[in-house]
């Protein structure tokens, strides 16, 4: 699988959801989802609320598009959380050795 950019073909990506979200999307396990032009973090997100519409709004707030508080991003054991939406998504991922790891934050006091 060659990441998209190299071949100018679309990248598929695996894609790993917490449970609440693989419930609400009906799925089980990891997911692969198609990945049009640059592969970023937007991007792959916009491929999986695609491939997925129930889960429009759970992930990104339906207007702003940001990441919704509890969610936090993960590849390559690193936090993408906080990494603005344009960026590309590791070579890692691209070629489909690491998956992509959307993840239900926890808080409590």
């Amino acid at each position: 699988m060659k990441p998209t950019g190299e071949s100018g073909q679309p990248a598929t990506i695996r894609v790993v959801l917490p449970q609440h979200l693989r419930t609400l999307a009906r799925v089980e396990g990891e997911v692969a989802v198609t990945v049009e032009g640059p592969a970023t973090i937007a991007s792959l997100l916009d491929a999986v609320e695609a491939r997925f519409p129930v889960l429009r709004g759970t992930i990104r707030d339906h207007e702003t598009r940001r990441r919704r508080p509890f969610v936090r991003f993960f590849a390559c054991q690193e936090d993408l959380s906080h990494e603005p939406a344009e960026t590309a998504l590791p070579d890692e991922v691209l070629q489909g050795e690491e998956p992509f790891l959307i993840v239900g934050a926890m808080a409590g006091g």
